[in-house]
Formats: C-alpha cells, structure tokens, sequence
C-alpha cells in the first residue's frame, strides 16, 4: 500500500512522520522502520512517528528509532510532533499530548516550538560524570573543545559498556561550558548508533546538569551541531528538576509517498 508520509526536522535531528488518525496503519515491523529510514534506500531520517488519535488527548506519539525498534520519549521528535498538528489542522494555543513517558504540553510561538518535559526526579554522579532520566535515560560527560571531541568511538564505548548493555544502552552527551548560561553539546544516540545533530532529550539532560548547583529558575542556552536550543527549568534540589521546557526551531522539509510492500 501506498502511504502518505511528512519529512519534518528540528535542529537538524529529523524525522519521518505519519498521519494515522484513521488507524490505517497497525504494526509497523523492525524491518519496515528500518528502510524508511535508511538514507540510501529509504526517505532518510533518526526516527519516525505515528500520529494517532487517543481519547483525551490532543494525539499520540508514538516513536521509532532508526534501527526498527519503538523507543523511549524523543525531544526533538515531539516538538515537530506538535509542528505537524498544527499543520495538518490541530490548532491549539496550547497542545496535550501523550508520549510513551507520559503526558506532555506543548506551545508554538512563531518559529520556535516548545515542549514540557517530564519532571526529572533523580541524578546520579559517577566519577565526576551524570546520569538521569529526562524521558530517554542519559550520560552526560564534561570535556573541553566539544566540537573537536571524538563522539563517535568515545560514545559507542560508554554505550555499550557492560554497566549500560542489559538496558539497551544509554545515550551518550559531550558538554563544553561556554560560560554565561551557554553550553555545546554533542550526543550519541543509541538506535540511530552514530552521532545525531541535535538530541533534545540530550540537550535537557546536558542543562540540569551543567548548572547541578544552582537553585531555583535557570534559562540555559544550547549550542548543537545542528542549531540553538534553551532549556528552561526550575531546580528544587540536587534530585529534582521541575517546569522543564525544550524550546527551539522546528520546521517541515518535504512531504511525498512511499510505497509499503506488505
């Protein structure tokens, strides 16, 4: 069957999705997800998306990582979620959505879009370094000249780590503080297996966690490869992070249809 798919991006961390509020579409193997998003011999993209209809709520999310399998809650992903309603004619001054973590809120001011994240109740420090939960569990890792930091082989061995293997991994971020409420940050995906240009759930984690010591409200602005996000959070102590709000740029690039051999 032919299905009518919608290429959107944000921050350069980009997605196919798909409308399917008429349910058209009910299991969409490993194998299937894969070559979608393949960028040889599919559309090309780090995830894809269902739209679908749920009482109560505005929509679902529902989200595949690249390599097939359904995923944890994708930032990025949800801010070009609530692009694509308001595109397709879900118009909302405010959305309320349902994400495989748990209910979300989400704005659209001109250009930027800008999502609620889960609160974040817990924050663990090993040797100087952080993990925690921002919807997608994370690692977080302080270095200098991010931009010339290897990612790549750096990420993939903390990633697979024997401490992080039976979970399917962890995601992996490389901070610079720039100082001034500004980071950079570079993030390896695990189901994508590579580098991304942008990790919005990164990015949150990569925030709480750059300024750990700072209570109450902070704005902090964040560099990626693919462009500038901010995080803006109120800390209530060292475990707990609340009002969290990915905001940035999130836009459609195409739209077409693809062919779906059963």
């Amino acid at each position: 069957m032919k299905i009518h798919f919608y290429k959107y991006q944000g921050t350069g961390n980009d997605f196919v999705i798909i409308d399917n509020r008429n349910w058209r579409i009910t299991d969409l193997p490993v194998e299937k997800v894969k070559l979608l998003c393949d960028r040889k011999f599919g559309i090309g993209a780090d995830g894809l998306m269902l739209l679908n209809p749920k009482t109560g709520y505005d929509f679902e999310m529902k989200y595949y990582n690249s390599d097939g399998r359904e995923s944890s809650m994708c930032g990025n992903g949800g801010r070009c979620m609530i692009r694509f309603a308001y595109d397709i004619g879900i118009h909302k001054s405010n959305y309320h959505f349902i994400a495989v973590d748990g209910e979300h809120e989400g704005e659209i001011d001109g250009n930027i879009v800008n999502l609620k994240m889960k609160d974040v109740n817990g924050v663990t420090e090993v040797d100087g370094d952080y993990i925690l939960n921002t919807g997608s569990p994370h690692y977080v890792k302080m270095v200098s000249d991010v931009m010339d930091y290897d990612v790549y082989h750096k990420g993939m061995e903390i990633r697979y780590s024997s401490e992080f293997a039976k979970d399917y991994g962890i995601n992996v971020n490389f901070v610079e503080d720039k100082g001034h409420d500004e980071i950079a940050v570079r993030t390896y995906e695990r189901g994508v297996e590579d580098e991304t240009l942008s990790c919005g759930t990164g990015v949150t984690a990569s925030a709480l966690v750059s300024y750990h010591n700072e209570t109450g409200y902070n704005e902090v602005r964040v560099i990626t490869k693919g462009g500038k996000l901010s995080v803006k959070y109120d800390r209530i102590d060292d475990n707990n992070y609340k009002n969290i709000w990915l905001c940035g740029p999130a836009e459609k690039v195409f739209e077409g249809e693809v062919e779906m051999k059963p």
